[in-house]
């Protein structure tokens, strides 16, 4: 009999659990599904032979190297412990695949079929017989069970957040494997199961999970570790023998050879590179970059190009966040006087040569964003918790009415703070009992942001608070982020479509201070909690919207970020060595539907080597 292990929750609601599932549909009642979508039916018949973005003709081969900031010195990127390498998701394939052409449905990758309780209180997966790991064994249910427990026990904060309402795992038989799931009426739960990586038990047998290492882990998926230099290269190299190649979800995907990522020390350096054609692509992040940095004569021969491909997700939020574990920023008056010290026109105009938008939502660029006054539907769910929440979020409407103007922004952040307790001194804001002056520093780890930083500071410096960027290391940054040791980041919090699970890690309390979580801001409110319950219970596109807009209207009026801006694309350059289909996918860029061309490819690379 298979080791059966329960995650960790309370007794109470394990019982309950087992007492609902004995009013379950039996499983050999349910119908076997090829894939499921989040709401309604997927897009996608049974028996589609590849995803319409994918090319099933696509030459395999070649080469695609890239770029990644700072350093790395571990190969499991699942724990809390050490600075993983990008992209070692591509060594590990999952229980079903994700559309990016559809806003969230979800297909069979090792497993074949897919039972789903029409109450939503269990699901079963069929894995193919025939899916193996890289070494030639199987994988079975009990590999999908190691890997659940693993993860949600030993992995990152993430894990436990996401799958929180699973109660049990278990193995029916070698090829399949059952979840029993809580009455949360969490409508992704099942979808997001299946996004759960899949390890291999016995690879793990005689080894630490917890501990970082550098060995080329063991997956099962399109791509194995071929080299590791730690903080300098890692390097993916195809596995011509996948065991699912031919599946319709991987058909005409994964056709380059080798992915390399080379690490540079900052943004600056890796451009450089990727003029000097040591990179062959670059996502680039910089409005300024974009406007004046590609005109080398490379791009002016055609050998390059430069895309701006449309982003279907919502844009979510970049911000600098602030940490709400400083008690200078537990009031709710400084942290709005720090929103009217912020000018995103002067920075569009001067900086961004005007290519972005501010973003004002938690859910920009979506139906999920809240506008005006609460609606009816919204207020049902926010009336719970009046007590505890600001006037504002029932009585004045979003988005928030701020001076446009700099001088009477700075006029009002400072009255803001003079209400709060501060009072200005020698030049400087002290803290009006203590004396204290109002102190900040801004952590970064990339000298590029530094220029976007200081107009920031300078408005802060005229309301007499002192202000300063604080440049480190890849690595000392992330340990003080694991620690939440730091004033002001620059973060983001990136939404989908369809958000879920991911949001209690983002916003509620249970979270608010486990190392490495998501939850920067330290938020800790029952009211936050509760309307992320709502959310994640939503069983309707409208009841989504409504749950999303509730929760945004809280958070804008908390002022917990200063939110910064967004681009509804993405930038791309590259060495025009490589070839895809058109359109590409509404929600998701793809680049595992790419592939070099032959051709193109051997003239670039001949140029890259000769230069």
């Amino acid at each position: 009999m298979p080791f059966i292990p329960r995650c960790c929750l309370s007794s109470a609601l394990l019982v309950t659990a087992l007492i609902s599932s004995a009013w379950a549909a039996d499983p050999s009642d349910v119908p076997t599904v090829h894939g499921l979508a989040l709401y309604g039916e997927p897009g996608l018949d049974e028996g589609f032979e590849h995803f319409p973005h994918a090319d099933p003709q696509a030459p395999k081969g070649g080469t695609l190297t890239r770029s990644s900031i700072g350093s790395f010195d571990s190969t499991n990127p699942f724990i809390i412990r050490g600075t993983p390498a990008t992209d070692l998701t591509e060594i590990y394939d999952t229980l079903l695949t994700q559309n990016p052409d559809e806003p969230f449905s979800m297909y069979g990758q090792l497993a074949q079929g897919i039972r789903l309780d029409p109450d939503r209180q269990w699901i079963e997966f069929d894995l193919h017989p025939e899916a193996r790991f890289h070494d030639g064994e199987p994988v079975t249910a009990d590999d999908v069970v190691f890997s659940f427990t693993t993860l949600t026990e030993q992995g990152q904060p993430f894990y436990s957040a996401y799958y929180n309402d699973v109660i049990e795992v278990r193995a029916v038989n070698e090829q399949t494997v059952h979840f029993d799931l809580a009455e949360s009426e969490s409508r992704e739960l099942p979808l997001i199961i299946g996004q759960l990586p899949i390890l291999p038990a016995h690879f793990w047998e005689e080894r630490d999970f917890e501990a970082t290492t550098r060995d080329a882990l063991l997956g099962s998926g399109p791509y194995r570790i071929a080299e590791v230099d730690p903080g300098r290269r890692i390097v993916y190299q195809r596995v011509k023998d996948y065991w699912g190649r031919d599946l319709p979800v991987n058909r005409g995907r994964h056709n380059i050879d080798r992915l390399v990522y080379d690490y540079y020390r900052d943004q600056t350096v890796a451009l450089e590179a990727f003029k000097a054609g040591n990179l062959d692509m670059r996502i680039e992040s910089s409005a300024r970059n974009w406007a004046t940095a590609y005109d080398f004569p490379a791009l002016e021969e055609g050998l390059g190009k430069r895309l701006e491909i449309p982003d279907g997700q919502p844009a979510g939020m970049q911000a600098y966040v602030i940490n709400l574990r400083r008690e200078t920023f537990q009031d709710v008056r400084v942290r709005e006087a720090l929103n009217l010290a912020f000018d995103f026109d002067w920075l569009n105009r001067n900086l961004f040569y005007g290519a972005y938008e501010r973003t004002e939502s938690y859910f920009a660029n979506s139906e999920m964003a809240a506008e005006g006054l609460p609606s009816e539907a919204e207020l049902a769910l926010l009336e719970p918790h009046r007590d505890s929440l600001p006037e504002r979020v029932f009585e004045q409407p979003l988005p928030i009415e701020h001076p446009e103007e700099m001088r009477p922004r700075l006029g009002r952040a400072l009255e803001l703070l003079r209400e709060a307790g501060y009072e200005t001194r020698d030049g400087k804001l002290v803290d009006g009992q203590s004396g204290e002056p109002l102190q900040l520093e801004v952590l970064l780890f990339d000298t590029q942001f530094e220029r976007v930083v200081q107009p920031l500071l300078r408005n802060l410096s005229r309301l007499g608070i002192e202000g300063r960027i604080r440049v480190v290391d890849v690595n000392q940054y992330l340990n003080r982020l694991r620690r939440f040791d730091f004033d002001i980041i620059v973060g983001s919090f990136p939404q989908s479509a369809n958000p879920g699970n991911e949001q209690r890690d983002f916003w509620t309390s249970p979270y608010a201070d486990v190392p490495q979580s998501r939850n920067l801001i330290g938020l800790a409110d029952p009211a936050i909690d509760a309307l992320v319950d709502k959310l994640i219970a939503a069983d309707s596109r409208d009841a989504l919207d409504t749950a999303a807009q509730a929760l945004d209207r809280v958070l804008r009026w908390g002022f917990y970020v200063i939110p910064q801006w967004h681009l509804g694309q993405t930038r791309i350059a590259i060495w025009d060595k490589f070839g895809w289909r058109e359109p590409f996918p509404e929600y998701t860029l793809d680049l595992a539907a790419w592939w070099v061309d032959p051709e193109r490819g051997a003239t670039i690379e001949a140029r890259q080597r000769n230069r």
